[in-house]
């Protein structure tokens, strides 16, 4: 007679989820693909044998599916390629640090020892130019005529003195610029060239800020000139003799001998 063995089922059971799992499964606000072919089944296994769905139904509802969640892919990867970009845009920034820019502002700062350089812009040309510039309790310090000048940007430079010559102190100034145009009086809109600092990788929406001596920040995109470095000074190359030199091959006693004649010892 065979005997029967009792099997342990204390192994045997079904494996709860946890409360975290539970809790992230309440909170679900989306629905995934695995919750779309759940409904799709559902679907499938109750719908009425009579009217049964149409093939081309359940297709175009898979292709929709298939297309949101390719659309929520691709927007993650341009999300990742900004982030690359910010990255790549930084680095360039980067390499500004100890230029000069020139920035849309009325505003300039005047370092020592330093001229103060921008542009005044127009779209026609300009009759009787004159640049004022004014301290920050807005006198009068100096007027610069420039005269009729074609439409563009116009150049101008302020040695630092003022009317009577003398050298004015560094800090800001502002910069008003005036001309007739089309026969009017016409406040023009200027630029100024400003000294690089550093640079404030800000990244997000803000992007990348460039912080300017005595000016402050402004947008990397705001920037519409890059000029030279400052203070870089031109390196001499060294100069290469265009005749044999005639001292060449002396010994250090023969040397030491011409050299006693030449001080008349």
């Amino acid at each position: 007679m065979s005997s029967v063995n009792n099997v342990s089922t204390s192994n045997l059971y079904w494996e709860e989820k946890s409360i975290t799992d539970k809790a992230a499964e309440a909170n679900k606000k989306e629905l995934d693909q695995e919750d779309f072919f759940s409904l799709l089944s559902q679907q499938l296994a109750y719908q009425d044998p009579f009217k049964p769905v149409d093939n081309a139904q359940m297709v175009a509802q898979m292709a929709s599916f298939t297309t949101a969640e390719g659309i929520a892919d691709m927007g993650k990867q341009f999300e990742s390629m900004n982030s690359i970009m910010s990255s790549t845009q930084a680095l360039q920034a980067s390499g500004l640090v100890g230029r000069n820019v020139l920035v849309p502002t009325d505003e300039g700062h005047l370092a020592k020892n330093k001229a103060l350089e921008g542009v005044a812009i127009s779209g026609q040309p300009m009759k009787n130019l004159t640049v004022r510039i004014e301290d920050e309790k807005g006198n009068l310090v100096r007027v610069i005529k420039m005269d009729d000048q074609p439409a563009g940007n116009v150049r101008y430079s302020w040695d630092g003195k003022n009317e009577a010559g003398e050298l004015m102190p560094p800090g800001n100034y502002k910069v008003k610029a005036n001309a007739r145009v089309n026969g009017e009086s016409t406040d023009l809109p200027t630029a100024n060239y400003a000294h690089v600092e550093s640079v404030s990788l800000a990244g997000g929406t803000n992007g990348v800020v460039l912080n300017l001596q005595g000016i402050g920040s402004v947008m990397l995109s705001d920037v519409l000139e890059v000029s030279q470095t400052a203070g870089n000074l031109p390196v001499t190359p060294p100069t290469v003799p265009s005749e044999a030199d005639d001292n060449a091959g002396e010994s250090v006693e023969q040397v030491a001998a011409r050299l006693k004649e030449q001080l008349g010892a």
